[in-house]
């Protein structure tokens, strides 16, 4: 009777020793990461949407009969930056999917305004036009390291808050839950190779 005490005992002591390892503070600092690098990705979409009113000055100087897709560019601008996600949004995937589109509809019309643009020879010489497409060019390659710094720390924080033992802190201890992610917006389109015509 004693022994099988003592293996109940040390048993215990075992498992209480393996529950040390819960994840706690592994999950408090990736929420913490995850939280940062969307910080980033925001940086970067607003970075973007403060270069947008400078470009647009520019081309409407050269190309005026554009009105159309000068204003459906700072349309979606405006859409775009008036979607405010913090961190407590991201919780909800419905805002998250909503703001998604925002910024996607902002690309889709910044193409459609670099289209106008190669219309217009000048306008593509001049040097404050060269230099505000730079920077926005640099500015999408920007959101895309942040948006892949955003996924990479969203999946390793969704790992832990699914992985067992972690998931009962994560459930039971701090209420978390899976984050969401970027998605594609047309599947179909991205894996459609693009028709290329000369």
């Amino acid at each position: 009777m004693k022994s099988s005490r003592k293996r109940l005992v040390l048993g215990l002591l075992l498992l209480s020793l393996s529950l040390t390892g819960c994840g706690y503070n592994d999950l408090q600092g990736l929420d913490e990461e995850t939280n940062a690098a969307w910080s980033e990705v925001l940086n970067q979409y607003q970075r973007r949407a403060d270069l947008i009113p400078n470009l647009v000055a520019t081309v409407k100087g050269y190309a005026a009969h554009e009105k159309e897709t000068l204003e459906g560019v700072t349309q979606a601008r405006s859409q775009a930056t008036g979607i405010t996600l913090t961190p407590e949004a991201l919780k909800d995937p419905s805002v998250f999917q909503k703001f998604q589109e925002a910024q996607q509809g902002l690309s889709s019309a910044l193409s459609r305004l670099m289209v106008v643009v190669e219309k217009y020879p000048d306008l593509k010489a001049n040097e404050n036009f060269r230099d505000l497409q730079s920077q926005l060019e640099g500015t999408e390659n920007r959101i895309t390291v942040a948006r892949k710094r955003y996924i990479d720390k969203v999946a390793e924080f969704n790992k832990g808050v699914r992985f067992f033992p972690t998931n009962l802190t994560a459930k039971y201890l701090l209420g978390l839950e899976v984050k969401p992610s970027f998605t594609v917006a047309d599947e179909k389109a991205v894996s459609t190779p693009p028709e290329v015509k000369f």
